[in-house]
Parts: C-alpha cells; sequence; structure tokens
C-alpha cells in the first residue's frame, strides 16, 4: 500500500528492495477499470484516501463510462502484452484526466461486480467457453 515520501527520503537504503515511486496525483476519484476480452468494465471509486485499499468501508462506487481514448489506450496495452484480461488502477484528477497508475493482470474485481451489479463474472465465463474473439 502507497504512503506519501519526499525525494529527501529516498536514498541508498532502497536499493536493498524493489521500490515503485509515482507522482502523487492530485484526484478527485480512482477508477479500476477490468478488461475481459471484448468487454470493458470501469467503476469509480470516490474517497478521501490516498490509497482507497486501506478502507474499503469507505468507499463508494459509481460506473463509470470511460473517454473512448482511454479505452483504446487500455486495450493497446493488454493487445502489446497478449493478455485478454487485466485490472487498470487509474487516477482522475480535477481537470478529468485520467492517470494511469497500473495494471494487474490477475487483479482483483469480484466485489465491484456486487457493489454494481456489472456482469463481469458472465464476460470471463463467456471468454472462458467461446475463447479470445478480440
Amino acid at each position: 500500500m502507497g504512503f506519501p515520501v519526499t525525494p529527501d527520503e529516498i536514498d541508498d537504503s532502497v536499493r536493498v528492495a524493489p521500490h515503485l515511486f509515482q507522482a502523487r496525483v492530485d484526484k478527485v476519484a480512482d477508477v479500476r477499470v477490468l478488461l475481459v476480452g471484448r468487454h470493458t468494465f470501469a467503476v469509480r471509486i470516490d474517497s478521501d484516501l490516498l490509497d482507497w485499499r486501506k478502507d474499503y468501508s469507505a468507499l463508494t462506487y459509481t460506473v463509470e463510462h470511460l473517454p473512448d481514448r482511454v479505452d483504446q489506450a487500455l486495450r493497446a496495452y493488454l493487445d502489446r502484452l497478449d493478455l485478454v484480461s487485466g485490472s487498470f488502477d487509474l487516477a482522475v484528477d480535477r481537470a478529468g484526466d485520467y492517470w494511469w497508475l497500473e495494471l494487474n493482470p490477475n487483479g482483483q474485481w469480484g466485489w465491484l461486480e456486487t457493489e454494481t451489479g456489472l456482469p463481469m463474472s458472465a464476460a470471463f465465463a463467456d471468454l472462458l467457453a467461446q475463447g479470445d474473439r478480440r
């Protein structure tokens, strides 16, 4: 889980283990995007937390429609990696711009289906039954 650090805190001690440092986005929300075959499921996650994974009880969920350019960019990323599914984490800033944070090829999504009613499991079942139809 993330927490803020300053450049002064990054010294030689970080070389003993892998780290990922990202610029802090002045965000208004996060978006978890699940791509499954030809299906895109995007869920806006609203909270006041820097890292929403710290307190699931503080979250609210809304189905999000991604701009076509963002959806196409995420699909191109999966295609480049030859993956048919993945969970992307994005941040949305005050201007409405989307910031890519990470791709997890098998990221969690089940609770989002429960919270939103999106047919994520059915999309996976179709993908398994019919194969990749990109």
